[in-house]
C-alpha cells in the first residue's frame, strides 16, 4: 500500500501543477522577477520573545545589526508582516534615540534613520512589537499551504488528541512574519535568540543551546546562539513536549525531536543522520559545516519538511510506529534531502528564488546518492527513474528551471525546480565524471560558503575544473526548457554487416544536444559507441560481425527524455539479462506487461519473480492475474508470501495468492493477519475474505485495536463485506458526492462492495461511477487508469467465483459489461 499511497501523492499533486499552468503562463512573460537589491546588509539578529498562547502572539524585542551595502543611505526598509510596531530606535553609546518610521501598509517597515550612514559604518536598530500570525492573510502554495510563519499548533490545550506546539516555517519569505528582518535569501546574519516558555516544554533553534534560565512565574527563558551566518528565511523555533534522544556525529550533537510515544523508535527513524553526514562530508569533501544538528517533528505542518539551518523541521507523519518501520522507513528521503540541505541551501544560498534549483535540484539529488550508497545501485537508479516519471507526468515543459518569470515565488517550487532539476544533475554528474563532478561541487561549496550563489556562478566553477566549455549545456537545461521526445529505431543489414540507428526529435522546434552512448550487444559481448545528437533527425551506422541480440540506446540509462523504440520482445529478454541496472530490467518488464498477451512475454515475467530487487519482484506480482500463473509460478509466488526479505513484497505475493480463491491458503492468511508488518496483515486480510469472508470479518474488532497503513485500508474493505444491496444508494452516493482526493483514497472500498451488488442496472451505474473516476486520472496519467482497470479485473475475477445455475445471466452480464468498459 506504500507505493500506491506515494503514487496517488504525486497524482494530486501533478492533478494542481495542472490546474495552475495555464495561469502561470499567462503572467510568466510580464513579470521580470530582479534580484533584490542590497542597500542595508544584515549583521546580526538578536530577539527576544514570549508566547501568548491564549491570543496566539509572539511578544518581541529585536536588535538588528546592520550597514550599507555600497552607497551610503539614511533610510531601512524591513519587511516586517501584521505586526504591532510599539517601538523604533536606534541603539548608540549604550543609549537609544527614538526614530521616524512609517508602517501604513502594515509589511514595510519604512525607518528614517538619524543621519547618513557609509558603507563602513555598522548601526543596531532596536524594535518593540508583537506578531500576529494568525490575523496575518498568508498565501502558500502546493509545496507550502500556508505562509504565516509562525503557527500555534492547539494552543489553549482544547484538542485532548493533539499535543500544544509552536513551530515556524519561515521559507519563503514568512520569517517577517514573526520577527521583522530584511526577509530576502541574498540577505546573511549571525544569531541570538531568547525564548521564554512554559517550563515543561523543550525548546529548538539555530546553533547551541547556551543557557537556560527558571523563572518564578513558572516559566523558562532559552538562550539560543548561532555565530555563523545564514538567510533570515532559514531562522526556526520550536516549542512543545518532546522527547529528545541524543545522537552524535564527531563530537556535534545530533538530537531527534519526537512526541513521546516515539521515543524509543526514534533512533529507527533518524538513526541514519550520523551515517549520512559522515557520506555527505566525504563525497563533497567538505565537513558539515554547523555546530549540531537537530531535528524535529511538527503537528499539522504545511509542507514536508524544512531545512532550517542545524535545525529540520519535519511533517509528524515519520512518526512512524515499529509496525510501519517493519516495511521500511517510508520517509528517510526526508532526512537524506534536508540534511544535504544544510550544505546546498544553508552553506550556500540560492541569490534569488529564480535561482532555487541550487537549493532545491541538490537536495533533491542527494536522494539517489543516499539510496545508491546505504542500498545499492539498484536503489539509486530505482529512485532516479522514479522522479524523472514524476517530472515527465507533472505538465511542466514550458517551465524554464531558471525561471525569471513567475507569478509568486512559491510556484517555484515545483517538479522543475526538484525533480527535472536532480535528473539534469545526474546527467551532468555522468558527462563530466564522477571526479569532476564532486571537486567542482566542492569548490562551490568551498568558494560560496556563508554566501549566495546562482546558475551562472555554478556553471563557471563546472568550467572551471573540466576545462570544458558548458553553456550549451546550462542554455540547455537550466535556462531553457521542456526536454528531448526521442522516436528511436534500430536496423541491421545484412549484406553491408551494419547495424543501423536513427533517432528522430519530435519535441517541436527545439533542438536538443545531446552525448549518447550506444551499445550493442553480440551474444553476451557489449561494444559501446559515444555519439552526438544535434539534428532533428540524426543516423548512425556501425560495423558489426553478425545480427546483434540488442542495440541499446542510452547505455547508462541516464538521459531526460521520452523515448519510443522498435525493440522487440526478445531485445528486451536480452536486455534484462545482460544490460541488468535497474532501469534496464524495469524496461524490459513493463514491455512484457503491455505485452503478456504473447508468450514469450507472459514466461519472462513468471522469470523475472526472481529479479534481485524488491520493487521490480512487487511490479511483476502486481501486473499478474490468475490466468497468467502456472503451477510452478504459483509454488514461486507461495514461497515470496512467506519468505521473502521485503515485507511490502510479501504482501504484493499475498496479494495475487488471495484472487486464486484457493481454500487451500486459508491457514497462510490467517497466520498474516497477525504479521508485525501492517502491509502483511493487510494484504493477509483481504486476501482471506476472498476465501472465508465470515472469518475475515470475525477478526475485525481485534485487528481494529492496532491498525494504520495498509492494514486500516484493508479493514475498511472488508467492513464494506457487511453491506448489502439494501445499501446500494448510499454507498453510491457517499462515493459520488467524494472529492477527488477522497475517491483516490475510497474507491476500491466502492469497488468491493460492488461485488455484493446483485441487482444488474445498480451493478452498471456503480462501474460507470468508477470508470469516471478512472477517466479523469488516466487523463494525467495512464498508469492511473491502469491501476483502476487491476482492481476492475479483480472485481470480475470475484463475480466470477460467485457465479450459479440461479444467477448466471446476470453475472455473465456484469462481467461483460466490465470488459467493455476497461477495453
Amino acid at each position: 500500500m506504500k507505493k500506491n499511497t506515494l503514487f496517488f501523492a504525486s497524482l494530486l499533486s501533478m492533478l494542481f501543477a495542472y490546474g495552475q499552468t495555464s495561469r502561470e503562463n499567462e503572467t510568466q512573460k510580464a513579470i521580470y522577477r530582479l534580484a533584490p537589491e542590497r542597500i542595508n546588509d544584515l549583521v546580526h539578529t538578536k530577539l527576544d520573545v514570549k508566547f501568548d498562547y491564549a491570543k496566539a502572539y509572539l511578544y518581541g524585542k529585536a536588535w538588528i545589526t546592520l550597514r550599507p551595502h555600497f552607497y551610503a543611505t539614511d533610510s531601512l526598509r524591513l519587511d516586517a508582516k501584521g505586526m504591532n510596531i510599539d517601538e523604533v530606535a536606534i541603539l548608540q553609546n549604550g543609549k537609544s534615540k527614538a526614530l521616524v518610521f512609517d508602517y501604513s501598509d502594515s509589511l514595510n517597515l519604512k525607518i528614517k534613520l538619524d543621519r547618513l550612514y557609509k558603507a563602513s559604518e555598522p548601526y543596531t536598530i532596536y524594535i518593540k512589537y508583537t506578531a500576529k500570525p494568525n490575523e496575518f492573510n498568508a498565501q502558500g502554495s502546493a509545496a507550502i499551504t500556508d505562509a504565516k510563519g509562525l503557527y500555534f499548533i492547539n494552543p489553549t490545550g482544547e484538542d485532548k488528541n493533539k499535543p500544544t506546539q509552536i513551530w515556524t516555517k519561515g521559507e519563503t519569505e514568512a520569517s517577517s512574519v514573526w520577527f521583522p528582518t530584511i526577509d530576502r535569501t541574498n540577505q546573511k546574519t549571525t544569531q541570538e535568540i531568547l525564548m521564554t516558555v512554559p517550563a515543561r516544554y523543550v525548546t529548538l533553534s539555530n546553533g547551541k543551546l547556551i543557557s537556560q534560565k527558571k523563572n518564578i512565574d513558572g516559566t523558562r527563558t532559552d538562550y539560543w546562539k548561532m555565530d555563523l551566518p545564514h538567510s533570515p528565511y532559514l531562522f526556526f523555533m520550536g516549542v512543545g513536549d518532546f522527547a529528545i534522544v541524543k545522537d552524535t556525529y564527531k563530537g556535534k550533537e545530533v538530537n531527534y525531536y519526537v512526541e513521546k510515544p516515539y521515543e524509543k523508535v526514534a533512533r529507527r527513524i533518524f538513526g541514519n543522520t550520523p551515517e549520512m553526514m559522515s557520506f555527505f562530508s566525504k563525497k563533497l569533501g567538505v565537513e558539515y559545516p554547523w555546530v549540531k544538528y537537530s531535528q524535529m517533528t511538527g503537528r499539522d505542518y504545511v509542507s514536508g519538511a524544512m531545512e532550517n539551518t542545524t535545525a529540520t523541521l519535519h511533517t509528524d507523519a515519520l512518526q512512524q510506529n515499529a509496525r510501519e518501520l517493519s516495511d521500511g522507513n517510508r520517509f528517510e528521503d526526508y532526512v537524506s534531502h534536508e540534511l544535504f540541505h544544510q550544505w546546498f541551501g544553508d552553506l550556500v544560498t540560492a541569490e534569488s528564488w529564480s535561482n532555487l534549483t541550487v537549493n532545491e535540484s541538490f537536495a533533491n539529488f542527494s536522494e539517489v546518492l543516499w539510496n545508491e550508497y546505504k542500498y545499492g545501485k539498484d536503489a539509486g537508479d530505482h529512485h532516479n527513474y522514479t522522479d524523472l516519471l514524476t517530472y515527465l507526468n507533472s505538465r511542466s515543459e514550458t517551465k524554464d528551471l531558471v525561471r525569471f518569470n513567475y507569478k509568486s515565488q512559491e510556484d517555484m517550487f515545483d517538479a522543475v525546480s526538484y525533480h527535472k532539476g536532480g535528473r539534469i544533475l545526474n546527467m551532468l554528474r555522468h558527462y563530466v565524471g564522477e571526479d569532476a563532478f564532486f571537486k567542482a561541487l566542492n569548490l562551490y561549496l568551498t568558494r560560496h560558503k556563508f554566501k549566495n550563489a546562482e546558475a551562472h556562478e555554478l556553471r563557471l566553477i563546472f568550467e572551471e575544473v573540466t576545462g570544458k566549455d558548458l553553456t550549451w549545456f546550462w542554455n540547455q537545461w537550466y535556462f531553457g526548457s521542456g526536454h528531448p521526445k526521442l522516436d528511436v529505431s534500430y536496423g541491421y543489414d545484412e549484406a553491408s554487416k551494419m547495424a543501423t540507428v536513427s533517432i528522430n526529435q519530435t519535441q517541436g522546434d527545439k533542438l536538443f544536444k545531446l552525448p549518447v552512448a550506444i551499445d550493442i550487444y553480440t551474444g553476451k559481448t557489449k561494444t559501446r559507441h559515444t555519439v552526438w545528437l544535434e539534428n532533428k533527425t540524426d543516423s548512425f551506422s556501425f560495423p558489426v560481425s553478425a545480427k546483434p541480440e540488442l542495440i541499446n540506446f542510452d547505455g547508462e540509462k541516464i538521459l531526460l527524455v521520452e523515448k519510443k523504440e522498435n525493440k522487440t520482445i526478445y531485445n528486451y529478454i536480452h536486455q534484462y539479462d545482460n544490460a541488468k541496472t535497474y532501469v534496464h530490467r524495469r524496461e524490459a518488464i513493463d514491455y512484457a506487461v503491455r505485452r503478456k498477451d504473447q508468450a514469450e512475454a507472459k514466461t519472462f515475467l513468471l522469470n523475472a519473480l526472481n529479479d534481485p530487487y524488491f520493487e521490480l519482484r512487487e511490479r511483476v506480482l502486481k501486473s499478474l492475474r490468475p490466468a497468467d500463473l502456472d503451477k510452478a509460478s504459483v509454488s514461486t509466488i507461495e514461497a515470496i508470501a512467506r519468505k521473502d526479505a521485503k515485507r511490502t513484497t510479501r504482501a504484493a505475493a499475498i496479494d495475487l495468492l488471495g484472487t486464486l480463491n484457493n481454500v487451500t491458503y486459508t491457514d497462510l492468511f490467517l497466520t498474516g493477519t497477525k504479521d508485525s508488518s501492517y502491509s502483511v496483515a493487510g494484504a493477509s486480510l483481504i486476501a482471506l475474505s476472498s476465501v472465508d469472508e465470515a472469518k475475515a470479518i470475525g477478526l475485525l474488532p481485534e485487528l481494529q485495536k492496532d491498525a494504520k497503513g495498509r492494514l486500516k485500508t484493508a479493514i475498511e474493505l472488508v467492513q464494506v463485506l457487511t453491506k448489502g444491496e439494501a445499501d446500494f444508494d448510499e454507498m453510491t452516493k457517499k462515493f459520488d458526492e467524494g472529492s477527488i482526493v477522497k475517491k483516490i483514497n475510497e474507491y476500491r472500498a466502492y469497488v468491493t462492495f460492488l461485488a455484493k451488488v446483485n441487482n444488474t442496472e445498480n451493478f452498471k451505474k456503480g462501474i460507470d461511477k468508477v470508470i469516471a473516476f478512472r477517466d479523469v486520472l488516466g487523463s494525467f496519467n495512464p498508469a492511473a487508469k491502469e491501476t483502476v482497470n487491476g482492481h476492475l479485473k479483480n472485481l470480475q475475477q470475484k463475480k466470477a467465483s460467485l457465479r450459479t445455475s440461479s444467477n448466471a445471466d446476470a453475472i455473465d452480464a456484469q462481467i461483460k459489461y466490465i470488459e467493455e468498459k476497461i477495453k
